[in-house]
């Protein structure tokens, strides 16, 4: 039973591995490990405090101090690790999720994501050691636990800041804060680099994360961008590490579009330097061949945003990023939405021209198709969809590509298929889920 996942724990709150034990027995963990202090905080869902309240449990059992910075974005928690030279940081999010999920995603001293040494060993121990965490319930805290920080969201909208190359100089923001993480200090970031913003779904209530808004339903965004007249766009996902733009005739733009614009801006002033931008074997391939017309090197890593910036350090890349709106840059530690957003506004304003002249990248037709699954088989054990994806690929005859594979987040089987004819690649798409929904015996 594998645990941790491409974005460290997840699945339903209350239940094992997100119950009150287990997430006691991994705050002493990450203490007994880390040591000295360790920074803690998380989104909007109403389970968070609760996580978040026996995190800090185990962490001060271990000796460690414990600095709460309330809610704030999963980049925050890796932005402040750095600031305070803490030795761990953890945010309690599920991300993209409903509500009823959470998560817990774990940083290093270097404020990346932990290793998968560290993560592997305290999977060994919750699967084996559950026991041990209850008992450890008696010796910590039973009264109410210390409130949140203020100052640490002030150091982390500072640090944002530092990363602004210009002022926005009242330009037009619509903000989809997805009742997540990003609810205050989104808007706030915008606001003190000059943007006008207007935002929107940022009355969470501990239910409403994600729901119909945010990086996965950007259209209400896109919608309001174009009827309001606004310059630009962003819709943030929960814990607003990742986020997707309109520009301001509502057209909707994904990692994809942000690489090739921010790339070639950099690659114009002469910021790149040679250097080559990282994306997934999700990326589309119109990104990998413009680029290659531009002359800037292009590298596909794994799918999640570890793997990005894995292959980053690998190959020296300046940029790396994923279609779904995670954008990692060579100044921050881990993939911030917020981040991502002031960057691509600075852009927009130094251009003088508008985000839809800018966001040309040419697309090759895609579909990308989520089946729900009751359990997860190897793609190569499962004859009928097999035969399908072998039908597909001889269909397309090396125009184009079939690509499965498990979401690791999510009970999901994911279904790419990219051509050069957006008929024909709706047909395989629709082939491939069908034959896969039945064939993995899809939950309802």
């Amino acid at each position: 039973m594998k645990l941790f996942g491409t974005d460290g724990l997840r699945g339903k709150a209350g239940v094992f591995p997100l119950d009150p034990e287990s997430a006691l027995l991994i705050g002493r963990e990450v203490g007994r490990r880390s040591g000295g202090r360790v920074v803690l905080g998380g989104d909007t869902r109403e389970s968070t405090p609760g996580l978040v309240r026996d995190l800090a449990r185990g962490l001060r059992s271990a000796g460690c101090e414990v600095a709460l910075a309330g809610v704030v974005p999963t980049p925050a928690i890796a932005e402040l690790v750095l600031a305070l030279s803490a030795g761990a940081g953890i945010s309690v999010s599920a991300s993209h999720n409903p509500y009823e999920d959470n998560g817990i995603k774990i940083f290093g001293a270097d404020g990346r994501k932990w290793a998968d040494s560290e993560e592997a060993a305290v999977e060994g121990l919750l699967l084996t050691s559950r026991g041990g965490a209850e008992e450890q319930r008696s010796g910590g805290e039973t009264s109410a636990d210390a409130e949140p920080d203020p100052a640490l969201a002030e150091i982390y909208l500072r640090r944002l800041a530092e990363h602004v190359p210009t002022g926005l100089r009242g330009m037009a923001v619509v903000l989809d804060a997805g009742n997540g993480a990003a609810y205050r200090v989104g808007p706030e970031a915008l606001r003190r680099a000059g943007a006008d913003v207007a935002a929107i779904c940022d009355r969470p209530d501990g239910r409403n994360i994600n729901e119909g808004c945010g990086a996965l339903h950007p259209k209400a965004m896109a919608a309001k961008t174009r009827q309001s007249g606004a310059a630009m766009g962003v819709a943030f996902d929960g814990d607003a590490d990742r986020a997707i733009f309109a520009a301001g005739d509502g057209r909707i733009l994904d990692g994809d579009d942000v690489l090739w614009i921010i790339a070639r801006d950099w690659n114009r002033k002469g910021i790149l330097r040679g250097r080559a931008i990282v994306g997934t074997v999700m990326s589309n391939f119109g990104l990998e061949h413009a680029l290659d017309r531009e002359g800037i090197l292009f590298h596909r890593a794994p799918v999640g945003d570890r793997n990005v910036a894995r292959r980053m350090e690998e190959t020296g890349a300046a940029i790396g990023g994923e279609a779904s709106g995670h954008v990692i840059l060579p100044f921050s530690p881990a993939g911030d939405g917020i981040q991502t957003a002031l960057l691509l506004a600075a852009v927009l304003s130094e251009s003088g021209s508008s985000l839809s002249e800018l966001a040309t990248l040419e697309k090759t037709p895609q579909e990308l198709r989520n089946v729900r699954v009751a359990k997860r088989v190897e793609i190569e054990a499962l004859p009928e969809t097999s035969r399908a994806v072998a039908r597909a690929r001889q269909a397309l005859d090396h125009r184009g590509r079939v690509f499965l594979r498990y979401s690791g987040t999510e009970p999901l089987l994911r279904i790419l298929v990219e051509g050069t004819e957006s008929s024909a690649v709706l047909s395989i798409a629709d082939e491939i889920e069908r034959v896969a929904r039945a064939e993995l015996g899809a939950a309802p």
